[in-house]
């Protein structure tokens, strides 16, 4: 049963952090980060991975998610620096790191800011540093939120008033794994939707703006994985991150789209593993 706990940051911000307990074993503990939008609660397949391996795991819900303090005008930095804490609190010295979509950007966030304490990453589906070219915006089935940010929280804001999901965003695969072991994250992400949507606005302007690192401070081994088919962070998103990344690996998954992908946790968990055996 996970605890959950809430985090004071100094500036008197609270972080809303679900806790499975620890670990045994001596195995190194999982620094979730969930997506956009997500609750940050604990999800039953990470849960269920992370424990067959003897993993504790820890989620941290994002300003304006689950709970969490909201603080307009982030970055994606900022996220990184105040997990350190989080950390504190929770008397965990080292992590590995692990996200997926939009959490992806965020532990990198986590590799770059708190050197010496992640020891290694996963960014699964994850965004890459915006850049206003072809291959960032192409393959995007609804691009809408992220231009829409582009011109500044207030734009974002009120694009959400009108925006709609778009159900061609995923691929066959993607409502198959929604439908089964992933159910949990799409029911998350409605519980999310129903808080409001301060959290994905902020996240996406984060996305969108300097993200207050570079992907070159990222000095432990990174694991990308990505789906051939992701319409949501399309392909090249991967090949940008591996390009910027000095210790990235790419794992291409040719049938997989945005949510197919994460079936690549438990393969992923057993990366980190390695690096730390």
């Amino acid at each position: 049963m996970a605890v959950e706990r809430h985090v004071r940051l100094p500036d008197g911000r609270v972080v809303v952090v679900h806790d499975t307990g620890p670990s045994t074993d001596g195995a190194p503990v999982l620094l979730w980060h969930h997506g956009s939008p997500q609750t940050g609660a604990l999800l039953p397949p990470v849960v269920a991975a992370a424990a067959a391996r003897r993993m504790r795991v820890l989620s941290a819900a994002r300003p304006s998610y689950g709970g969490s303090t909201p603080r307009p005008g982030r970055d994606v930095a900022s996220v990184g620096t105040d997990l350190g804490f989080v950390l504190d609190a929770c008397g965990v010295d080292s992590v590995v790191v692990m996200g997926a979509s939009g959490g992806g950007p965020h532990a990198l966030a986590c590799a770059a800011m708190l050197p010496g304490r992640v020891t290694g990453a996963v960014s699964i589906a994850g965004i890459a540093p915006y850049a206003d070219a072809a291959d960032w915006w192409g393959g995007m089935a609804a691009p809408g939120g992220l231009r829409a940010a582009v011109h500044g929280r207030d734009a974002r804001a009120q694009f959400a008033e009108t925006d709609a999901f778009d159900p061609d965003v995923f691929v066959e695969a993607d409502w198959a794994a929604l439908a089964d072991t992933w159910a949990p994250l799409g029911e998350d992400a409605q519980r999310a939707e129903q808080d409001g949507a301060d959290g994905l606005v902020d996240d996406d302007v984060a996305y969108v703006t300097p993200w207050g690192f570079g992907l070159g401070e990222v000095m432990v081994p990174v694991l990308v994985v990505q789906g051939s088919l992701d319409r949501v962070v399309p392909p090249a998103h991967a090949d940008r991150l591996l390009r910027g990344l000095p210790l990235g690996e790419l794992w291409v998954r040719p049938r997989d789209g945005h949510v197919a992908a994460l079936d690549a946790v438990p393969v992923a968990l057993d990366w980190l593993l390695a690096l730390n055996g």
